[in-house]
């Protein structure tokens, strides 16, 4: 648990509704629903671009 950050983020209050029913629909916690959206995210970018090493995380660290 030492390696888990939190990410908070303000949206508009329908559309977290609809996020949390999309997320049930789907069968998922709206954590599990993000986790599993930007897993994708980041799959479908290594596919097209490569994938992310770790100097490129730690240049992204460096600003």
């Amino acid at each position: 648990m030492a390696n888990q950050k939190h990410v908070s983020i303000r949206m508009e209050a329908e559309m977290l509704s609809k996020f949390y029913y999309v997320s049930k629909y789907n069968g998922r916690s709206g954590s599990g629903q993000i986790i599993y959206l930007m897993r994708t995210l980041v799959e479908e970018f290594e596919k097209e671009h490569g994938k992310i090493t770790e100097e490129q995380l730690s240049e992204l660290n460096k600003d």
